[in-house]
């Protein structure tokens, strides 16, 4: 099974960049049912949108592998921002204050960030062609 691994990671990342950038996307534009009760999108000039922009850019450049280790450590850091400024006030527990997408989110980063893309990354066939 071990030969599977980096097949693994990559798969990891693209769906991670795919469901990160939807979070972006939703933010900054209101799409997918926007944020709030009325569905709207987040102020462009506050925390919410550069977190919005850090998702609609970095979700993207995770999806495709490219620079994948400092964008990883980025939004590594995004994510523990966001638990510790908007979860953790709300007790300890990532179950119960709500955090855990930002947990999960935080360590895959983390690992993406010392694991790299994987071979199915624009960072391996960058690699692979200077090589």
């Amino acid at each position: 099974m071990r030969k599977y691994e980096a097949m693994g990671r990559s798969v990891l990342r693209i769906v991670i960049g795919f469901t990160f950038t939807c979070h972006g996307l939703q933010k900054l534009f209101g799409l997918f049912g926007g944020v709030g009760p009325h569905g709207a999108h987040v102020s462009y000039f506050s925390l919410f949108g550069l977190a919005g922009l850090l998702e609609t850019i970095g979700g993207p450049l995770i999806l495709a592998g490219l620079f994948t280790s400092p964008v990883a450590f980025v939004l590594c850091g995004e994510m523990a921002v966001a638990y510790f400024m908007v979860n953790f006030p709300h007790g300890f527990w990532p179950i119960r204050n709500g955090g855990e997408l930002p947990v999960l989110y935080c360590f895959i980063f983390l690992y993406l960030f010392t694991a790299g893309g994987g071979p199915l990354s624009l960072d391996h066939l960058i690699r692979k062609k200077s090589a």
